[in-house]
């Protein structure tokens, strides 16, 4: 008889499996602690956890005694049954159990409201499902981690003890999972930025990261590969202030809808905003001249660095910051223009991607509650997304209620070397802020007419995309790059004459070349080489002196033998220009 299978790509599923998955750990821990209290049990994005208050602190020891005991559990294949009550006895069933949290749960929903059950062998949670049809329908799970968690988030309330745990159809599928997470951690952009010396975020300055002479370096080149390309395509560069006032933040709208994640201060007895966003200044930089239809599109392109205020538990090295330089532009048409103009955007960052090697997703954002502007207006936005994109024929997906509060966005969620989506660029069509600016330009009737206006970013942040990069390629950055492009390493002192003569023809090529002298094992300076993700590793001894040659060891593809110092200089020359992956 063939095995059922379970279609895990179906979300609905995928959250019945895991919320099952939480009922046989939360049974197990009351199984082995039964005065254990039961708070909640969600499924959440790969994975699930679940909330006690118990005297017995759980340590890492014993997660394989839990699931041993989910073991059980699952082998038992307890069905589980849906049972209501009404609400005054669901309050005294669940009373006479003592779990405290599920009673008042119970007491916050409204009187007349019918309460659900889900019953498993000797246990029973409040709970409005759905779930699998038994415990035996859960083939593979893993206790990941215990962590403190107040009640309904409150700090005021008690801190229970919060058990993450995932689940999945099969041991394959699990055992890959946890493979992804064990290179993720070995990836992990905080541990090589450290190792490699990129940048650091200290305590006096949470959230807002130091880049180091090295992490410059990348900074520097994305940034000069950034001005290159948005010349090429008719952008011009400008600055905008990092603080304006209040009256201007008022005009654009973020003071009534992103007053929250902003920073102020007061000049001369007036209040100012720290910005969030580049926009308002670009309105301004529109404005300071009238423009003909004939001037149109008009490309702004603007590095510029904003300020967020994010809540502390949020932040994450370079990944989630309190201040960031967005590679914005914002691009002025003419309503005919507004296709194009996309397309072009679109190719743009496809482009840019492409060339990083990275697969990606596009979403179509469409009105969110708290917005601004006419149904009309949003929809002649949403449908003028939905044609450009149809008409280069670019598959998309629906994200409902996503979009910012002035306009409908295409995000693009790039997938990394580990399988994981990151939302980078995006494309914001607004129809609001050229209205609240009140900008214009001369058609060709001599009358005033309102443009359209495009928001978009394509790295998205600096900082971020260098800590996806730095995961993405696990530090071993592309050549061009990487900061350290050529290590020399010399076997003893009496090769370092040969070893600058190299040094400086790699210089003379515009190579980042550095020369390790020191008298110290060649084996050692290897490892410290390797260690920091130097591209090229050249060892110089007696032979190498005698002929002129280096022997050659990628940081990716390994050792390549010994080659004559003009061939290897010629070849890195090339895959610099290449930009090769």
């Amino acid at each position: 008889m063939a095995k059922e299978k379970i279609n895990f790509e179906d979300e609905q599923v995928r959250s019945s499996y895991r919320h099952t998955a939480s009922h046989i750990m939360a049974q197990a821990v009351k199984h082995l602690w039964p005065d254990t209290k039961l708070a909640i049990g969600p499924s959440i994005e790969n994975g699930f956890y679940y909330d006690f208050d118990s005297e017995h602190r759980f340590t890492e020891e014993d997660f394989l005694k839990i699931q041993k005991e989910m073991k059980k559990i699952v082998q038992a294949n307890y069905p589980l049954e849906r049972f209501e009550l009404p609400r005054d006895e669901a309050l005294k069933f669940m009373e006479e159990k003592n779990e405290p949290y599920k009673v008042e749960l119970i007491r916050d929903l409204p009187e007349d409201e019918v309460i659900s059950f889900y019953r498993q062998g000797d246990f029973t949670d409040l709970c409005a499902g759905p779930h699998m049809e038994s415990t035996g329908k859960i083939k593979a799970f893993k206790i990941m981690s215990v962590a403190g968690a107040y009640w309904r988030g409150d700090s005021n309330r008690p801190m229970l003890q919060r058990l993450y745990a995932t689940a999945f159809p099969t041991q394959a599928e699990l055992d890959e999972y946890v493979a992804r997470l064990e290179e993720a951690k070995k990836r992990d952009h905080r541990k090589i930025g450290k190792e490699m010396d990129l940048f650091a975020i200290y305590e006096e300055g949470p959230g807002f990261p130091f880049f180091m002479p090295k992490g410059m370096i990348i900074r520097n080149e994305l940034e000069a590969f950034w001005k290159s390309e948005h010349a090429k395509r008719g952008y011009e560069e400008i600055k905008t202030p990092l603080i304006m006032n209040e009256h201007l933040w008022r005009t654009s709208g973020h003071w009534d809808h992103y007053k929250d994640n902003m920073y102020f201060t007061k000049i001369d007895g007036e209040d100012y905003a720290i910005k969030p966003m580049n926009c308002p200044g670009s309105l301004l930089a529109y404005k300071r001249k009238m423009w003909s239809y004939r001037d149109f599109p008009i490309r702004m392109g603007e590095l510029g660095q904003v300020h967020r205020h994010e809540l502390s538990g949020a932040l994450h090295g370079l990944m989630r910051v309190r201040t960031f330089t967005q590679d914005d532009a914002h691009i002025f048409m003419l309503p005919e223009q507004i296709k194009d103009e996309v397309i072009g955007v679109v190719r743009f960052i496809d482009d840019v991607y492409s060339m990083f090697g990275f697969n990606y997703h596009i979403e179509l954002s469409t009105r969110p509650e708290d917005s601004m502007g006419s149904d009309e207006e949003w929809e002649a936005a949403e449908s003028a997304l939905r044609e450009a994109m149809e008409t280069i024929g670019v598959s998309y997906v629906i994200n409902e209620g996503d979009g910012a509060f002035y306009g409908p966005k295409l995000d693009f969620h790039l997938e990394d070397s580990l399988g994981r989506t990151w939302q980078c660029g995006t494309i914001q069509l607004d129809m609001q802020m050229p209205q609240r600016f009140d900008i214009s330009y001369v058609g060709s009737d001599g009358e005033k007419h309102r443009p359209v206006m495009i928001h978009r970013v394509i790295f998205g942040s600096i900082e971020r995309f260098i800590g996806i990069l730095t995961e993405h390629f696990a530090g071993k950055f592309p050549l061009w790059l990487a900061p350290v492009q050529v290590k020399l390493l010399t076997v003893t002192e009496k090769f370092i004459p040969f070893a600058e003569e190299i040094k400086a023809k790699c210089e003379e090529a515009g190579l980042r070349v550095e020369l390790d002298a020191r008298n110290e094992k060649i084996g050692y300076k290897i490892r410290e080489a390797r260690n920091q993700r130097d591209s090229y590793i050249c060892t110089i001894g007696e032979r190498e002196a005698e002929s002129g040659t280096l022997s050659v060891r990628s940081i990716k593809a390994g050792d390549l033998g010994v080659m004559a110092a003009d061939e290897f200089i010629a070849k890195l020359c090339r895959e610099i220009e290449e930009k090769a992956v």
